[in-house]
């Protein structure tokens, strides 16, 4: 066994955790396992013969819970027993005849356990006790007053203790707590944290729990088609265990499936590993890196705030982000991306660190470069050059799609968007990512330039590529010539073209609708639970193929004329033979497969009904009112179409100041509240 006492912090965990499952094979390494390896060693049962004290500590508080449990069922603690305990071990590292002789003057028997179990409930005690400065705060005084009165003798005599030993948490500092995670507040923002990223933090965590249930599915299916393309008689030997000595090959494959590792490439204060890791059944290691050192050390801090299960998990990185996803690649199931305004600089790495069929999940915060506030800033990090319209917020979640497909078509890897939202100040895209360099090939069919009217805001789409009908390969060919003429045909105004955007779905219906009902099944668990299920809500019922919107007030505004109810322009849509909905970025948005001629058709029967003042003959209204509508549009209202909502799609923030924060590093700004 390698001897790593001399290592820094990060090597020894992992080296530990590597090494524990090879110390089983013989329990003579114990003694030079490090602190982590050992207590993992014994959390595997080997024993505490050559445990040192921190790791008995580790071993103790996996013991006290479910030791208070069952006092509190026998009717409270025996003072006979707590005055018999040992005293408290020094905190250096024992020798084995130490221990031995510590372990050989407690009593055999307790009550009516058996020797090996009493053994580990007075050890786990008596350390419990020991190091009470930690564990007094998972301790209710209120539920056994006895072992109350023990922490408090206890904690005057480990006063002493190396403060380097433990988290410094006399005083009692300032927590916040989401879900199941509870980290220590920073106000001097040294490490960054917006409370309004609850919404963020908790759809992520509900969207990680439908990725691992669908993983396993899909290798179930995959276990399944394999087991039948066995021929009978090889499967009917494979199964014999007298002939392979083993159970059903199936079976043993599916255990193979390993756990998704997590990679948090920018973790700060390590709140969202640490929700991942509390709040996400089934999942792996949770990687929580970043190139603070003092948000490295927050986190530390953070993690083993939050107990074993955390500590057991989630593995803190000081490093480059970029680098550390480039020198792992295809490791990760997951990734999360959640920077300080653009993603663009960690896009090519991130694309490369998933593993095949894994999912990245990705934020931006710079929604005024993305949505056309500074167009050439955003073709310099997206590529991608923006139009200002009523769907910005859209257009950005479709720039920020290109861009990532765009990084992985570069490595023969393509994306498949299953999740992708507009909510408060920021978007987020939940992709998933597979290997194909023939799927590849088709990638230009999945891009579209944008022609929008300066005019009457109207808005085209035309394809980078095309399919050649007569080829079986299916390669992507060039366009041909644009779909839009010079000027546009109802206002006589020229284009302005935006290029490239994503322009196939952006969401995948079946996921939002499973990801819905588990978040109505699981309310009480998720603090933003009003805001993630009315987005979702909306998401699946969003038209999948219908890219881009036009708003109801943007189009009458354009007209100058009284607006009609969403119910009635709904079934006019509808009347005609297209399709439509709402979108969850904007109230008044309009999805619809029906063209903008048909559309404006739709307003001039409007205004036909409603008449409104002449205007000057060169405004974008006037010349669409002159031309005669080509279809005679219905506004009664049809079956099935927009009827009253149970469940709101659009709730108000919860708090004033509901947005972005101030960078990590600089001064919070008082607000006008705190002046009082």
């Amino acid at each position: 066994m390698r001897d790593l006492h001399g290592l820094p912090v990060e090597p020894v965990l992992l080296a530990s955790r590597r090494s524990a499952q090879a110390a089983l094979q013989d329990p003579a390494q114990l003694g030079e396992l490090p602190i982590e390896g050992s207590a993992h060693v014994a959390a595997a049962g080997m024993g505490l013969h050559e445990l040192p004290v921190q790791a008995w500590r580790r071993v103790a508080m996996e013991n006290l819970d479910g030791l208070h449990r069952e006092n509190e069922a026998e009717g409270g603690t025996d003072v006979s027993a707590l005055e018999a305990l040992p005293p408290r071990p020094t905190p250096t590292r024992p020798s084995s005849g130490a221990t031995a002789t510590l372990l050989a003057g407690l009593p055999r028997t307790v009550d009516s356990l058996p020797w090996p179990l009493a053994i580990l409930r007075f050890t786990s005690m008596t350390l419990a006790f020991g190091f009470s400065r930690f564990l007094n705060l998972r301790v209710n005084s209120s539920i056994n007053p006895i072992l109350s009165l023990w922490l408090a003798s206890c904690s005057c005599s480990s006063s002493t203790a190396s403060a380097s030993e433990l988290p410094e948490i006399a005083g009692g500092p300032e927590t916040i707590r989401e879900g199941r995670a509870e980290i220590f507040a920073d106000k001097s923002n040294s490490v960054f944290y917006n409370k309004a990223q609850v919404n963020n933090r908790d759809l992520s965590v509900a969207v990680l729990r439908w990725f691992i249930l669908k993983r396993q599915e899909e290798h179930d299916i995959k276990l399944k088609g394999r087991h039948t393309e066995i021929p009978p008689e090889q499967h009917a030997n494979e199964l014999d265990p007298a002939i392979t000595g083993s159970e059903d090959t199936a079976l043993r494959e599916k255990s193979n499936l390993k756990p998704p590792k997590v990679l948090e490439a920018l973790a700060a204060s390590g709140l969202r590993a640490i929700q991942y890791a509390l709040e996400v059944d089934g999942i792996g290691e949770v990687i929580a890196v970043d190139n603070n050192e003092v948000a490295i050390e927050a986190c530390k801090k953070n993690i083993y705030h939050n107990g074993i299960l955390a500590s057991s998990k989630v593995v803190p990185h000081l490093a480059d982000a970029r680098i550390y996803m480039l020198t792992h690649p295809k490791e990760f199931d997951v990734v999360d991306l959640d920077p300080y305004g653009s993603p663009a600089a960690f896009l090519d790495s991130a694309v490369q660190c998933v593993a095949d069929g894994g999912i990245l999940m990705c934020s931006a915060t710079d929604m005024a470069v993305l949505a056309g506030g500074n167009a050439e800033v955003c073709f310099s990090k997206y590529g991608s050059y923006p139009v200002r319209g009523k769907y910005c917020h859209e257009m950005s979640l479709r720039i920020l799609l290109a861009c990532i497909e765009s990084h992985a078509i570069r490595h023969k890897r393509y994306i498949v968007p299953v999740i992708s939202v507009h909510m408060d100040f920021y978007i987020r895209v939940f992709v998933r990512i597979f290997t194909s360099a023939n799927t590849v090939k088709s990638s230009p069919l999945k891009f579209s330039h944008v022609y929008q009217c300066v005019g009457c805001s109207s808005f085209h789409l035309q394809n980078v590529g095309r399919i050649n009908s007569k080829d079986k390969r299916n390669i992507a060919l060039p366009k041909f010539c644009p779909t839009v003429p010079q000027e546009c045909s109802e206002c006589a105004h020229k284009f302005v073209m935006g290029v490239p955007i994503w322009s196939d779905p952006i969401h995948k219906k079946e996921w939002a609708a499973s990801i819905l009902s588990n978040i109505r099944a699981m309310s009480g668990v998720f603090q933003a639970y009003a805001k993630i299920s009315a987005i979702l809500t909306s998401i699946s019922e969003e038209l999948p193929n219908a890219p881009l919107f036009v708003s109801l007030h943007s189009l009458c505004a354009t007209l100058k004329c009284t607006n009609p109810t969403m119910v009635m322009f709904h079934s006019s849509i509808r009347n005609a033979g297209y399709q439509i909905s709402g979108s969850h970025v904007d109230p008044l948005a309009l999805k619809t497969d029906a063209p903008m001629s048909v559309i404006w058709d739709i307003m001039r029967c409007w205004v036909k009904l409603h008449p409104v003042k002449s205007q000057p003959e060169n405004c974008p209204g006037s010349r669409i009112l002159s031309q005669e509508p080509q279809l005679q549009a219905s506004f009664s209202q049809v079956t099935g179409g927009l009827v009253a909502r149970k469940s709101p799609r659009f709730v108000p923030n919860p708090e004033k100041y509901w947005g972005p924060k101030m960078k990590a590093g600089r001064p919070l700004k008082t607000l006008p509240n705190e002046k009082l």
